[in-house]
């Protein structure tokens, strides 16, 4: 009997984009999930398959350290559209760090929404629009006023441990660093850009009301005023 040919993935085949539409927070930890065979190579949506399936992703870099992602996307989102910078999350962070107000800030304390919660939510309106239900962990929350701050994760974790549903929510602000621009980051500008872990890989607009400049070079901002497209 023939060995079994399996395919070689080279390092430009895959998305080094933290998306989490796979149901991971990151392409590392996806591609060792396919080693060991937890899940399928085809969960990848980026990934372009030619009829065979890859079960070794050994090759692939962590994507805390890969660089370039925005020369890469040729500065255009996936519908073509031109960004300005990557927002990247802060490390030790498991995605971005994201304001958001329920439609009914009550449910904060009705729910009893606490740091540590599983929740999710769908950003609606002209905050943001969002197609895709939002999931992550609650990191504070503010009963009185009905403001939640949490970190956007993939999917996977409300799946196995269940979660508090807030329902439709507006997006008022995210926090991030920038490790790749194309423009000179300015307080009091407004931008396109990309969340690195946009599971649509949309660019986003917002206006960057704080900002400072970290001693490696890069920027850690605030930006508010959001929308999509």
């Amino acid at each position: 009997m023939e060995a079994e040919v399996k395919e070689v993935i080279t390092i430009d085949r895959l998305p080094l984009l933290d998306c989490g539409v796979c149901g991971y927070k990151t392409c590392a930890e996806f591609a060792a999930a396919v080693d060991n065979s937890e899940t399928s190579l085809k969960m990848c949506i980026h990934v372009k398959h030619n009829g065979s399936e890859t079960k070794n992703l050994k090759n692939l870099i962590d994507c805390k350290e890969a660089t370039g992602i925005g020369e890469k996307m040729g500065w255009k989102d996936h519908l073509k559209r031109d960004f300005d910078f990557i927002l990247d999350c802060f490390e030790n962070e498991p995605g971005p760090r994201e304001t958001i107000l329920p439609y009914n800030p009550a449910l904060v304390k009705e729910l009893g929404v606490k740091k540590g919660d599983v929740m999710i939510g769908r950003p609606m309106g002209m905050s943001c629009g969002c197609p895709i239900t939002h999931c992550g962990v609650v990191t504070d929350s503010d009963p009185r006023n009905g403001v939640i701050n949490w970190c956007v994760t993939g999917p996977l974790r409300p799946r196995s441990e269940g979660f508090v549903d807030i329902g439709y929510y507006v997006a008022q602000g995210y926090e991030g660093i920038i490790k790749e621009s194309k423009e000179k980051i300015e307080l009091g500008r407004r931008y396109w850009f990309m969340p690195r872990r946009c599971m649509l890989q949309w660019r986003h607009s917002g206006l960057v009301n704080a900002v400072t400049r970290m001693k490696d070079g890069s920027y850690k901002v605030r930006i508010e005023g959001l929308f999509i497209g």
